[in-house]
């Protein structure tokens, strides 16, 4: 069965955010990108398009028929979306056993695990 991971962030710190990224040791550092690097060569894992900072995000909404964009994302830096990945697993338990793999459930983000399904 495929699931889509939805990576929200959260206050987990990243290369982009320097003050942030400074406050894991060197050796955090180096798990963080290898945990990735890992994860990204996982058989039946597959990463979605990196995506820009929330800062960079203009969200859209139509609103009595006219376009309405605002600067950023729509929940908010912290609870903007990092990232997606898709993964084939058996099950449930196997697929949050692999998002819990990913680096930014543990530093102040959340995994959200989604089964892939069809509406049309």
């Amino acid at each position: 069965m495929q699931y889509v991971f939805v990576i929200y962030q959260g206050f987990s710190p990243i290369p982009a955010d320097e003050e942030a990224w400074a406050t894991l040791s060197s050796d955090e550092q180096k798990a963080v990108y290898a945990d990735y690097g890992r994860l990204n060569r996982t058989p039946g894992l597959t990463p979605g398009l990196p995506l820009g900072l929330p800062a960079q995000a203009t969200t859209v909404r139509v609103r009595h028929g006219s376009t309405v964009t605002s600067e950023g994302p729509f929940l908010g830096a912290h609870g903007s979306i990092a990232g997606t990945m898709v993964c084939e697993a058996d099950d449930l338990d196997a697929a949050v056993a692999l998002a819990a793999q990913i680096p930014a459930a543990r530093l102040g983000g959340a995994i959200e695990v989604r089964p892939v399904d069809t509406y049309w």
